[in-house]
């Protein structure tokens, strides 16, 4: 299965299968090791609540768009959008393993003391690999924009952790956020056992 079918899929569905994949952006990369699902309309703790608004329009695009938003105006959070345009779905990546470019991540991390700590949060790994607003609305698939999602034939994770959403307050008892089990690198609170 393409990465282009594997996004077109609802979101439930595509999140957990995202880990394991290789995120790069601006001379980084890492792998997907947590990542948390939004619905549309349907979903209360959802962006897409409400319908297409100019934040917003990169959510109801088609699959493999990045959805890029700062988050309390501090921090930009990158999402991969899933299904069917205008469906308002997407999977916030929320951590990633460094693999590539960690001296780069380091200057643009300051504060992180090791590598675990670089990417172990979304507004953490956007700094990171440098992932601002600039990058709202652009493919991860194609290779057009910065950001590129890819399948470097990594296998995937055994076994993955499942658990409620964290950071919002609406919806957040859906099991929909995924990790993979056991990473030093995913955010806390931390998800445990399969």
């Amino acid at each position: 299965m393409s990465l282009a079918e594997l996004l077109g899929g609802d979101v439930v569905d595509v999140a957990p299968r995202l880990l394991g994949l290789r995120l790069e952006a601006n001379g980084a990369a890492g792998r997907v090791v947590e990542v948390e699902a939004y619905g549309g309309d349907d979903d209360p703790a959802s962006h897409a609540v409400g319908g297409p608004r100019v934040r917003n329009r990169s959510m109801f695009g088609a699959a493999g768009t990045l959805y890029v938003y700062r988050s309390y105006g501090i921090h930009w959070c990158a999402n991969v959008v899933t299904g069917r345009i205008g469906e308002g779905q997407a999977v916030l990546i929320r951590a990633l393993e460094p693999l590539e470019g960690l001296e780069r991540m380091r200057s643009r991390r300051p504060a992180a003391r090791r590598a675990e700590e670089l990417c172990d949060g979304p507004g953490k790994l956007c700094a990171a690999l440098a992932i601002d607003g600039t990058a709202d609305g652009s493919s991860v698939i194609d290779g057009s924009g910065p950001v590129r999602l890819l399948d470097d034939g990594t296998s995937p994770p055994a076994a993955v952790c499942v658990g409620r959403r964290v950071g919002i307050r609406r919806a957040a008892e859906r099991p929909w956020r995924w990790a993979v089990p056991d990473s030093p690198f995913v955010s806390r609170p931390r998800l445990s056992g399969p």
